[in-house]
């Protein structure tokens, strides 16, 4: 019978870290295509209830493309347990969500599959903060009292 061994030390991602990095590179990949197809077809064609209405999507397809480009790069410092990728992993999938707010009447599928991901991996990220195998802060000491 196979026994866990706990004494060695956590040098690697663990599973949820794995797993955060995962999507947050999946979800740098659809931001960074998402933004090359809004830079290469950049006059797109949409039909409504009060007609048609021609939409510029070069900018929202810039900064798309900037932002999947830093997430994959984030996931990749997940990997390697980097305190600094947890953090600008949050940050920068936060603002890929907020992103996908100005292109939801658009791109309504698109938008919200973009967003339930990102609030899959900013809950990962931050619901287990203690488990996912990063160096933990060290602990503060008490201030000496002076007589």
């Amino acid at each position: 019978m196979a026994h866990r061994d706990t004494t060695r030390s956590s040098g690697g991602p663990t599973g949820w870290t794995v797993f955060a990095g995962v999507i947050l590179i999946m979800l740098g990949f659809l931001n960074f295509f998402w933004g090359l197809a809004g830079i290469l077809e950049d006059e797109n064609l949409l039909v409504g209830g009060d007609g048609v209405l021609f939409l510029d999507v070069t900018a929202w397809g810039w900064a798309s493309l900037i932002i999947g480009a830093i997430q994959v790069l984030v996931g990749l410092g997940l990997f390697v347990t980097e305190e600094w990728a947890r953090w600008a992993a949050v940050v920068f999938v936060a603002l890929g969500a907020i992103g996908q707010i100005g292109i939801v009447t658009a791109f309504p599928i698109w938008s919200l599959i973009v967003i339930l991901l990102s609030v899959l991996v900013i809950y990962n990220l931050t619901a287990r903060w203690e488990e996912l195998g990063l160096p933990e802060p060290a602990p503060r000491r008490p201030a000496e009292r002076q007589p």
